[in-house]
Formats: structure tokens, C-alpha cells, sequence
């Protein structure tokens, strides 16, 4: 019997008379991808540079990466945007960032069109597309790609993974978490962790199994049905946290320093062919110290650094190939069309020193050699937030200049492979076409046949920026069909054309170079400025006879670079670049609107957790939390609230009979209250104040200081004095009720989550600084009638 079918939406098809008798049925059912098409995987790793992994002459091994280059091809001309969000917008909808309104990270979105974070419906996501093609679609690991203020159980979910064409997700929203108590969304909803770092766990290795999970739930079913995977683990963005036997597995490899390693890694690039051999290594960065200046300890404590890093992507790498493996096992990989790529290059956010805890570099908070050392044996573990410093950075981008966050070609160029033995004859090759991360998407389309749709859910699609690539697979010699490409983030601006390149860093050579680059913000510029700047700040590289921008032709072509600067204010005002702001950290600070509007009080119960962003801004105010609580007989432990992690943020919790209030700046110094009496039974009111004393120093790391107060009941039972406060960001944690979600912000006192074995009835947060005069008051009322 045949039976009919049609896609939901269209006619019926079948016939339909008096009676089943003289009817016939047919079936609506969703497209079927065409018989034959490959799966495609998109596998993105974090801040990682051009020349850090073996496949592109680095020193850190990766198995999984080596294995399909060699049967895949290697691309050493691909680019990115310099930044988390705005590359995983071009990779996933073909569009440039600011197109996507991904001008900066979605944490640092700004009020203007190619900036709000919020990418236009009118800018398909592939998933959206091969969903309605009869793929599955599956989504792994870091989003980043949300509105910052959205990712909360309030929605709205039409910028999350399954609002963007992902069938299922599972990973985290924002820019970064920690992998050893991460911020798990699965799906539209938080969870908590299968097991604890003690129990074995780690980020990668949980992504890991839910790829499988998901890939392998969707085969057992529908064999015959392609999928969809972006899988984008944490690795290696900091946190660089990693099983202490994977770094030991790089010890002494390092030792040379960042100097010689950049030597060594270009030597193995020229071997390899990725470059010719009268290519000239870029000078070392006068930010980063020579590697002989260092003192004994600095080396040790850099080296280390290294090795963790190093173990931590190797780890990634490793989990990766067990999908792999898996995808052999059920007969698709060969089929399967994996791009690999890294969203940056090498991230300098550790700083000169590098980093215990990289929330003290997005507070203007400097760390010393001397405070480093002292947790050597600690880095990556769960007790810190580590990041090398930014040496390893500059190693880890060779041959290039500068690196993430930056325009030159250690901040854009980044290693990129293509892996389809079914489909493409050539393999263990090079490509060295000039190509975007744009242009993956039409890539994809152009092998699928796809043409690209034009309207999504009822929303007109914009042309998709990119072109395809796939002419090349076959043919290295092809010429590449991408001309032309404008580079903007935070105002540091570049463009390539036809092998040359103008960049002006922001706000031109003499900053990028600066001592203080990344860790002093920079202050806005007038639109007049920025064209006296176009005269005198541009530089210009030939890139196709000196890839690694070594000699600045600007004063010897001025026309070519009269050119091509009217050419990037073409682009800008084409794709959303305008206005420009070179502003970073302090856009944490930035008041953003959110569904309820501006507020000052905020009412918490025991549920999900509240993101970093969402949740109600304490820095440098005077503010009170007020907590609801029944405590039953004999006595109630655990927390009652919480914000951050180890690396800063405070919580409120029960213990031994007392009340604690325990405020955490950066992991470097604590502020704690104790009752002085013990909680009672039945309704309890537990009241923290803060009220601010003094004036921030943000630049120099510092929040307002200001006295803390406990209250039970009313009375007064502990106070303290803060002489400092985290003055922009605590973690990427946000508040939870009832409990400690990811990371506990008190090492010392309890391990997550610490459920709390009362009831939370409700905690409320006034930062309208009002209330401290109320409590005060009130305080002074119930001591007048003892």
C-alpha cells in the first residue's frame, strides 16, 4: 500500500468523499533531507591562536585535530571578527557582526543597531535553515549569542538556542563559565551538574556526552536523517581549568619561553608550507617582557601556566575525538562536513603576569608575580580562575602582531580545517585562499544544494554576506572569490583587499602599543577626531608578500592607502559599524533596559538562578537584602542567597546555629559577619545592609567601601568594614535562591550547593538606599521597647 504524504502547511493531497470507503488518506509529514546529503558539524574551539596546535605548528598536541587534517584540508588564510560573539554570528548566519548587531560580546552590547546584540530575525542562523531542510539540529557547549539581560527563566527565548532553529541545546549562555561548576542550561531551563570535580567531572567531558547522547538518540530512531552539530567547548577560553595529570603532561615543554616557542612554532609553520620561506616573523610586542629579563620566578610561573593551558585544550581535544569515534562507529563521519575553527586569537586577558582570577582584569584589578606564585600548585584547579599571561598570547598568534580584542592579524587570523572524505578527493592538503568565517555558511548551502531561503518564519532575509569556498576543496590553485573584507572592534579598524591591508588600532599604532593596552580604558572619540586620525594613524601591509604585517607601506603608497580607507567607511556605512566606541570593561556598568523596566527593588524565591547581568547591580551603592526565612525545630543550615563564585560575589547562609554574611572581593580578600547570637526557630527576618562610606576607584580595581551590617529580628547582630569593594563585576555567576548554584563564593565554609534546609519565603533587594535609614530606624524602635 502506498502511502501518500504532503508537508504540513500545504493542501491536503489525498481525497476525501462521503465515507473512508471513497476516501483516500494522506499523511503530513516535515521535509526529508534528499537522500545521500552529509551531516555537518561546525567545531569551534575559544581563544585560540594561529599557531598553538600541532596541525599549524604548535606545540600542543591534538590527536583529534591531526586526524582530520590528515584526511582533510588545512586553510591558512581564514579570519574572524577578533571576538567571541561577533565571529559566532558570521560563522552561524553568514552575515558580518555588526550586520548581526554583534558589534562587541553580547555582555557589552550598546544602544545602537550594530551593537544591541539582539541579531535580526531577517539574518537566518543556519539551524534555522537545515531544520527546515529535515536535519536535526543540535547545539553544544558556549551560545553567546543571547541578549544579556534575556537569559533569565522570564524569556523571552527567541534569542536562545531553540528559539534559533536548535532542536536541543545543552552548554551555557554567556561568554565564559567555569568548567568544573559550570552554568548549565539544558534546553530552555538550568540544571545542575551530574557529579562533582571530585566525582570526575569536567565541562568537556560532559559536552562530550551529550553530543553523543543527542547524536545517537536522533540515529537510533531516524538512521537515515542528517544532522546539524555546533559543538563550541569552553576550551580554551579562561578559565583554562583543567585535571592537574593533563598539564603535567607538558612539564618542561615550555621552558624555552615565549621567545624561543615563537621560533620554533615559525620554523614549523614554514616546514609545513603554511607560509614561505621568505616570510619575516613579526618583532616581539614591546608590551611583552623578553624572556631572559624574567627573574627565575617568573619563569616557573609562567611555564606552569602554559602547561595548564596547554593540558586544557589538549583535554578538549581529547573528548572531542570520542565523538568521533562515535561517529565512525555508527558509519558518519566520512559523510560528515566538519569545519573546524577558533572563534579569535590567543587571548591576552591575563594580563602581563597573568592571572589567578581573570574577573580581576575586568575590574582594572592588577595581580603580582609575588600573588601568583604563591597558588602555582593551585592553577587550574577548582580554587582558582586562571589565565596565562599574555606572552604565551603573543606566542600562541606567530607569526602574527597583537592578538584577541585587537585587528591585526594575531586578533583575526586563526587556524581553520575542512574534513569530508566522502566529498572531497584532496586531503592532507593546504589552501591558503584568502577566506571569512562568512563564508561557511554559504559554503555549506553550496554543497547541500540549498538555496539560501528567502523568508524564515515570515521574516525577509537579508543576502547573506559570505561566499562559498567550495570550489577550492578540489582545486588548490582556485582563486579565492572573497575581495574584500572591513574589520571594526572597539574602534580598532582594518581592511583587506585583494592582498593588502590598512589597519589603524584604536586609536592608532601608538596605543596598540602602549604599555597599558587592556588593562586602562580607553575614552570615546569625536567623530572629527576619528577623520584626523584616518590621516595620520593608518598603517598599510602588502599581506599577500608579508603575511605577518612586518614593513608599514603607508608612507610609500599613500594612494593605495587613501583607497582603502574610503573603502572601510564604504563597508561601515554598508554593514552597521557607526559610531564608533572604544570602550571595553566599563560597559559592564552600562544601563541596560530590561522586561520590567528600571527598578530598585527586586524580589528573589528559591528556583532557577538569575545571570550575571540580569541580576540587581549591588557595585558601589548603598543597597539592603532582606530575607524571609522559617526555621524549623532543632535548627536550619545552608544558603539562603548567593551571587559569584570563588572569584568573587557574597552569600548569605546559615551554619552552627549563626547567620553568616560573607563578602568575597576577587578571591584576594574577605569580609565576613557572624551573629552573635543564634537563629531562632519559627519566622525569621534576617536583614544585610550596605552602606557605602567612601568613593570608587574603579580604575584601579577598587569599589566604593562602605560598612556592612547583620540584622536578626530586627537587632543588630555583627557588622564590618570594607575598605573595598569589586567594583564592576563579581563572577559569571549570577544570584541564586536557596541554595549555592556552580562554584561556592565561601571555599572555606561549605561546598555547593548547600541547599538550604529551611524555607526560603522570599529575599528582597533594595538598592534604592532608603531602606538603611528604615532599618535604622526600626532598630532604634525595638531597642526603645527592651
Amino acid at each position: 500500500m502506498t502511502i501518500i504524504e504532503y508537508l504540513p502547511g500545504t493542501p491536503f493531497t489525498g481525497r476525501i468523499g462521503k465515507t473512508i470507503e471513497d476516501s483516500e488518506p494522506a499523511w503530513p509529514v516535515p521535509k526529508r533531507a534528499k537522500p545521500g546529503l552529509p551531516n555537518v558539524l561546525f567545531y569551534v574551539l575559544d581563544d585560540i591562536g594561529f599557531g598553538q596546535l600541532e596541525p599549524f605548528g604548535g606545540l600542543i598536541e591534538t590527536p583529534a585535530l591531526e586526524r582530520l587534517a590528515n584526511n582533510g584540508l588545512l586553510y591558512a588564510n581564514m579570519h574572524t571578527t577578533a571576538l567571541c560573539s561577533p565571529t559566532r554570528s558570521c560563522i552561524i548566519t553568514g552575515r558580518n557582526h555588526h550586520s548581526n548587531a554583534m558589534g562587541s560580546i553580547s555582555e557589552w552590547n550598546t544602544g545602537y543597531p550594530g551593537y544591541n546584540a539582539r541579531v535580526p530575525f531577517e539574518n537566518g542562523f543556519l539551524s534555522e535553515i537545515l531544520k527546515e531542510e529535515g536535519y536535526n539540529t543540535f547545539a553544544i557547549g558556549k551560545w553567546h549569542l543571547c541578549v544579556p539581560t534575556e537569559e533569565t527563566p522570564a524569556g523571552p527565548y527567541d534569542t536562545w538556542p531553540l528559539g534559533r532553529g536548535f532542536e536541543r541545546f545543552y552548554g551555557f549562555m554567556p561568554g565564559e563559565t567555569d568548567q568544573w561548576y559550570p552554568d548549565l542550561i539544558y534546553d530552555n531551563h538550568a540544571v545542575e551538574q551530574p557529579r562533582s570535580p571530585e566525582e570526575g567531572y569536567h565541562f568537556s567531558i560532559d559536552i562530550a556526552d551529550k553530543a553523543i547522547e543527542f547524536i545517537g538518540d536522533a540515529h537510533v530512531n531516524a538512521p537515515d536523517k542528517p544532522f546539524f552539530l555546533y559543538f563550541c567547548p569552553g576550551a580554551g577560553h579562561a578559565p583554562h581549568h583543567i585535571f592537574k595529570e593533563w598539564a603535567d603532561k607538558y612539564k618542561g615543554k615550555f621552558n624555552m619561553g615565549w621567545d624561543k616557542l615563537r621560533e620554533i612554532v615559525f620554523a614549523n609553520q614554514k616546514k609545513l608550507g603554511i607560509f614561505p620561506e621568505n616570510t619575516e616573523l613579526s618583532a616581539r610586542d614591546p608590551d611583552v617582557p623578553e624572556w631572559e629579563s624574567l627573574s627565575d620566578d617568573g619563569k616557573r610561573l609562567y611555564t606552569r601556566m602554559m602547561e595548564v593551558m596547554a593540558g586544557f585544550v589538549s583535554h578538549a581535544d581529547h573528548q572531542f575525538n570520542r565523538v568521533l569515534d562515535f561517529l565512525e562507529e555508527i558509519g558518519e563521519l566520512d559523510n560528515t562536513l566538519l569545519m573546524f575553527v577558533s572563534d579569535n586569537g590567543a587571548s591576552p586577558e591575563g594580563g602581563a603576569v597573568g592571572s589567578l582570577n581573570e574577573f580581576n582584569f575586568f575590574n582594572f584589578a592588577g595581580e603580582s608575580i609575588e600573588e601568583n606564585l604563591a597558588m602555582i600548585d593551585k592553577l587550574g584547579s577548582p580554587d582558582t580562575y586562571n589565565h596565562y599571561a599574555w606572552g604565551w598570547a603573543h606566542a600562541g598568534n606567530t607569526p602574527f602582531r597583537r592578538w584577541k580584542k585587537e585587528i591585526y592579524r594575531g586578533g583575526v587570523s586563526d587556524p581553520f580545517l575542512v574534513h569530508w572524505p566522502k566529498g572531497i578527493k584532496a586531503s592532507g592538503e593546504m589552501r591558503t585562499q584568502y577566506g571569512h568565517v562568512i563564508d561557511m555558511v554559504p559554503t555549506v548551502l553550496d554543497v547541500l544544494g540549498i538555496e539560501p531561503p528567502e523568508t524564515i518564519k515570515g521574516a525577509v532575509q537579508a543576502p547573506i554576506a559570505g561566499v562559498s569556498f567550495a570550489h577550492t576543496f578540489d582545486d588548490a590553485e582556485a582563486e579565492t572569490k572573497h575581495h574584500t573584507q572591513y574589520y571594526e572592534i572597539f574602534g580598532g579598524r582594518s581592511i583587506y583587499h585583494d592582498g593588502w591591508r590598512a589597519v589603524c588600532g584604536w586609536p592608532g599604532p601608538d596605543y596598540v602599543t602602549g604599555a597599558e593596552r587592556g588593562r586602562k580604558p580607553a575614552d570615546p572619540i569625536s567623530q572629527k577626531d576619528l577623520y584626523d586620525l584616518d590621516a595620520h594613524e593608518w598603517q598599510l601591509f602588502h599581506v599577500e608578500e608579508d603575511p605577518a604585517e612586518t614593513r608599514d607601506l603607508a608612507a610609500e603608497e599613500p594612494q593605495k592607502l587613501k583607497e582603502l580607507i574610503d573603502l572601510w567607511w564604504q563597508e561601515a556605512d554598508k554593514y552597521n559599524v557607526l559610531p564608533l566606541d572604544g570602550t571595553i570593561s566599563q560597559r559592564f556598568a552600562t544601563e541596560r533596559p530590561t522586561l520590567s523596566g528600571p527598578r530598585e527593588q527586586y524580589v528573589f524565591y528559591p528556583g532557577a538562578p538569575v545571570m550575571t547581568l540580569s541580576q540587581p547591580m549591588v557595585y558601589n551603592r548603598s543597597h539592603v537584602i532582606t530575607a524571609d526565612l522559617h526555621i524549623p525545630e532543632g535548627g536550619a543550615e545552608g544558603v539562603v542567597v548567593s551571587s559569584g563564585s570563588h572569584s568573587g560575589g557574597y552569600t548569605l547562609y546559615l551554619q552552627d546555629g549563626k547567620a553568616h554574611f560573607y563578602y568575597n572581593y576577587l578571591g584576594r580578600k574577605d569580609f565576613k559577619i557572624s551573629s552573635d547570637m543564634d537563629v531562632p526557630e519559627g519566622e525569621v527576618t534576617i536583614v544585610y545592609e550596605f552602606e557605602v562610606t567612601g568613593e570608587p576607584d574603579i580604575r584601579n580595581g577598587k569599589g566604593a567601601p562602605g560598612t556592612g551590617k547583620l540584622f536578626i529580628n530586627n537587632r543588630q547582630v555583627g557588622a564590618v568594614d570594607m575598605d573595598v569593594t569589586v567594583p564592576l563585576i563579581f563572577s559569571a555567576e549570577g544570584v541564586t535562591c536557596g541554595r549555592d548554584y556552580g562554584d561556592s563564593v565561601d571555599h572555606a565554609a561549605y561546598k555547593p550547593p548547600f541547599r538550604f534546609t529551611g524555607t526560603v519565603k522570599r529575599v528582597t533587594y533594595d538598592l534604592s538606599g532608603h531602606a538603611i535609614e528604615d532599618a535604622e530606624a526600626a532598630m532604634r524602635r525595638a531597642m526603645a521597647k527592651q
